[in-house]
């Protein structure tokens, strides 16, 4: 990044860090909508990737003392955040759809299967039919690193930084996921879900 390119992030990182509420409004109208994408494509439904944009862009507020004065840009940390909530968000929609199958109902899904889109980016059609199953054989790490590097292009890297861990954790996880999938995809019988892990609903600061 060049520094004509470099002083306006360093700004926006600066208004942001001071509770600037044009510049927070200047950051959802600029990231919302990728924002959205990215969550709709780990939750499989766009109604509840509309709570989660809103729980992201106000965790980012409550977090936004600890943004850092640097020139990195902004996005990784915006869509880590996103994961995570969107995380929290399928786990909670998961209980409830639970509980309302015991009861003898069924929620409708608004929106396909996320299996298409991850098969297509894995450049694997032999996912198609079993992507669902297997990322619920994925442990959180690796699904965040899936929906930074793969599905929104954020480079290792910039990844590495949003999450808080070594450029080397990140390739590694990214690895070890992309050979997680496939082995799922193909194994039989289908993989056992994977345990819950601790809540991730404290989303730590990211920068």
């Amino acid at each position: 990044m060049n520094p004509d390119e470099a002083a306006p992030v360093r700004l926006l990182r600066r208004r942001l860090r001071a509770g600037d509420p044009e510049a927070y409004a200047s950051l959802f109208r600029d990231h919302a909508q990728r924002v959205h994408r990215l969550a709709a494509g780990l939750c499989g439904d766009r109604g509840l990737a509309e709570d989660v944009v809103g729980e992201t862009f106000l965790a980012a507020w409550k977090n936004r003392s600890s943004i850092s004065d640097t020139d990195d840009p902004l996005v990784p940390w915006l869509l880590a955040i996103a994961a995570r909530q969107s995380l929290n968000a399928t786990r909670g929609r998961s209980r409830q759809q639970r509980l309302v199958t015991r009861q003898g109902h069924r929620l409708d899904s608004t929106v396909p299967d996320i299996a298409d889109s991850v098969s297509s980016r894995l450049d694997d059609a032999e996912l198609l039919a079993r992507t669902r199953a297997a990322l619920d054989g994925l442990r959180d790490p690796e699904i965040e690193v899936l929906a930074l590097c793969v599905w929104s292009g954020v480079s290792t890297r910039d990844a590495a930084r949003a999450l808080g861990v070594a450029e080397g954790t990140v390739r590694s996880r990214l690895s070890r996921a992309r050979a997680r999938l496939r082995a799922l995809a193909t194994s039989q019988p289908p993989p056992s879900p994977r345990p819950l892990p601790r809540s991730a609903s404290a989303v730590r600061p990211l920068s």
